[in-house]
Order: structure tokens, then sequence, then C-alpha cells
């Protein structure tokens, strides 16, 4: 353990100012998004919308996600990652403001495509900026602090949002729908303050040029057509394990009060268990990778998750659920940054931002279908079949892309080396 954090502590030294405003951009950002999507979905049940209405909420985030995603990359890469972040991000604070205050239905689904439109600047830009602040070696352990750091500020937002909701409507009297709506306030109050360490970063766009005596012409073209290629086969593994998540990670919450009639404030610290298991899952990564290699990490973590996501679909009883989830969260996710890291190092410099975008894009259009989907389903077989059958299908998915992966990107890891580029600040 003394290993382990003194290679850790070692590792965050070494990052520069921007990583590090960065960092903290992104963790007071994901404290208020925490508070929000935790709680949003009651929020349409208490103005008095059926599920389907939260089903088309999803969908049309999701959807406008995936629509920006792919232009979003490609700008990206020509006008830098700083601009588009701040883009992203002030926009999406404006949007969560009127999804918080309002009522009429097209008005909150309107309000959540342009979030989910604005939040892919955010998503795009983050993994090619910090690439681009960081070396080759660092970058298994940068992305994996900076998804466990994301994971720990969902914890605290998840906490905040159920104990906060509950809190002012036993507290001050307080209806519940204001109760939600005051929550949900206070989340983009927070996500406001996380703005402020980005106008800080200082960009210094990095030049890709090619070795003019490697690379050039024709060989040019087919070292993009290489990568193009592989941008393609990690897409594909996206959109595999992005129906999956479509039907069951939005509605985790409605999952939990639904089977199990617990309280806001309850969910809340499930969540945010769920979260901070993930964070520490995040943390061990790089030294499963240091021992199995990036592409049987991304797999065994994957498919270690199955057992305790087939748990929570057919258990009745609570802390069974709980310990379903929790593991399942931890292990499913904990391979995101190694996935990330190896498409970074696998894809030209030049095309990160698409590479990154269009397997955003291809995930959260699984969100964009699967979310009316598995409503739907809950709907016509109630909270007990509904559920054990929505799960029952991801866990499915979940398995055709991690046997996917392991096929398609087991040889590619070894044969295929980084790209002739140097790259310069």
């Amino acid at each position: 353990m003394a290993q382990f954090t003194k290679d850790w502590s070692t590792k965050i030294k070494g990052y520069n100012l921007n990583i590090r405003l960065f960092l903290l951009a992104s963790f007071m950002l994901n404290v208020g998004m925490g508070i929000f999507m935790v709680i949003y979905n009651y929020y349409i049940r208490e103005l008095g919308y059926a599920d389907d209405v939260n089903g088309r909420v999803i969908a049309m985030q999701a959807t406008a996600t995936a629509i920006a995603l792919l232009p979003v990359g490609l700008l990206s890469d020509r006008l830098g990652r700083k601009r588009l972040i701040l883009i992203g991000s002030v926009v999406v604070a404006a949007s969560l403001v009127l999804r918080s205050v309002g009522v009429a239905e097209d008005l909150l689904i309107l309000g959540s495509f342009i979030t989910g439109f604005f939040m892919a600047f955010v998503q795009v830009t983050s993994i090619p900026l910090l690439a681009e602040n960081s070396k080759e070696s660092e970058r298994v352990h940068l992305f994996s602090l900076n998804a466990a750091m994301m994971m720990a500020a969902n914890v605290i937002g998840n906490l905040l949002g159920g104990v906060l909701t509950d809190s002012l409507h036993t507290w001050f009297g307080i209806s519940m729908l204001e109760s939600v709506r005051i929550t949900l306030l206070i989340g983009v109050t927070i996500v406001c303050f996380g703005l402020i360490p980005l106008f800080k970063i200082k960009e210094k766009r990095k030049v890709t040029t090619f070795s003019a005596g490697r690379l050039s012409g024709f060989k040019q073209l087919a070292e993009k057509k290489d990568s193009l290629k592989l941008i393609v086969l990690f897409a594909l593994a996206s959109l595999l394990i992005g129906f999956g998540s479509g039907l069951v990670i939005p509605y985790l919450n409605l999952y939990f009060t639904d089977r199990f009639d617990v309280s806001y404030s309850l969910v809340g610290i499930i969540l945010a268990l769920g979260q901070g298991m993930t964070a520490v899952a995040m943390m061990i990564g790089p030294s499963v990778v240091k021992r199995f290699g990036e592409v049987k990490a991304v797999v065994l973590l994957q498919i270690g998750s199955l057992p305790f996501l087939l748990l929570s679909a057919y258990t009745e009883i609570l802390w069974l659920a709980v310990i379903g989830f929790l593991f399942r969260q931890a292990l499913m996710n904990a391979g995101n940054p190694i996935h990330s890291a190896l498409m970074m190092r696998l894809v030209d410099p030049s095309m990160r931002g698409l590479a990154n975008s269009l397997g955003q894009m291809v995930f959260q259009l699984g969100w964009a279908i699967m979310g009316p989907v598995s409503m739907g389903i809950v709907l016509m077989y109630g909270s007990y079949t509904g559920y054990a059958i929505v799960f029952t299908i991801t866990a499915c998915l979940y398995l055709i892309g991690s046997v996917y992966f392991y096929f398609v990107f087991g040889r590619k890891q070894k044969d295929i080396p980084a790209p002739l580029v140097v790259e310069k600040s």
C-alpha cells in the first residue's frame, strides 16, 4: 500500500498546471452534475409526468450528444480544446437552470437537448486535452486519476442530492417538488463555480508534424487510413456497451425506489457508494494493466461485473441488490480510462478528437435508442420482471462487447506501434 500511494503521489506531482486546473474544474463540475442527475428523474415525477417522459428526456439528451460529438471532435482538432470546453460548460450550466425551473414537457425536452448537445463539447475535448498535456507514459495513470476524481465528485453530488432534497422537505416543510427544484439549483451553482479554473488554462496547441523521410505523400494518407480503421473498431465496441448501458444506467435511481421503496436520501447514499467503489477500482486499474496488459485488463474488469449485474436483476433483497450494484459499477467502469489510454496510444495524434468523439457518439446513440425501450419494458412488466429483463439484456450486450474487444484489439495492441510523429509544443 505504501508503494501504491508513493507511485500515485509521484505521478500527480509530475503533472503540469493545465492538468491540475482541469482536474479541479472537472471535480467541481461533476459534483454539481452529480447532484443534478441523481434527482432529476424525480423532478419529472414530481411534476406529475409518467415515466415515459423520463425516457424521452433521456433519449433527447443522448440524441443531442450523439449529433454533436462528431462535428465537435473535428472542430476540437482544429480550434483547440480549451475554447470548446468553455463554450460547452457555460451553455450546459444555462441549460440546467432552464431544466430546473421549467414545467412544460416541451421545455424539459428542449432543455435536455441543449444540455446533451453542449455536453458533447466537454466530453470530446477532455481526453485529448489531457493527452496533449501529458507524456504517453503518464496517460494510464492520468486517465485513471481523472476518472476516479470524477467518480469521487459524483459521490459527493449523489449524497448531497438525496440528502438535501429530503432535508429541505422534512425540516423546512417545503413541498417535495420545491425541495427537488432547490436542490437542482444548488447543483447548478456548483457547476458555475467549476467554470473558474477552466478560464485559467493556458493552451499551447501541439502541432503534429510527420517525419519527411519516413512518411510522405501516400504514406501519410495510409497512416490516416489505419487510424480511421482503428477508430471505427473502437466505435463498434462503444456501441455495444452503449446499448447495454442505455437500458439500465439512466434509471438506477428509479430501480431502487420502484423495487425497494426507499427514500431519496438512501438512493443518493447507494449511488454515492457506487461512485466511491468505482473511484477505488479506477485507481487500481493501472496495476491490473501492468499485470495483464491494457486489452486483457479491460475485458477482465468488464466480464467480472456481469455476475453482480445479474444479482441486482433478480434479487428482491435490498442489501443484495446494493452489493450487486456496487461491484458492477466499480468493475465495469474501471476499464474506461484504460480503454481511453489504449485508444489515444494507437490512434494518430491529429485524429484523437475524432476518435474520442465518434466513440462517445455511438455510445450516446445506444442511450438514445435504448432509454425509451427500457422504460417501456418496465411499464409493461412491472418493477420486478421489467428490471430483470432489461438488466439481463444488458449483461448479454456487455458480454458480447467484451468478447469483441478481446478478439479485435488483443493482437492490435501488440502489432500496431504508436504513430510515427513528432509532437512539438
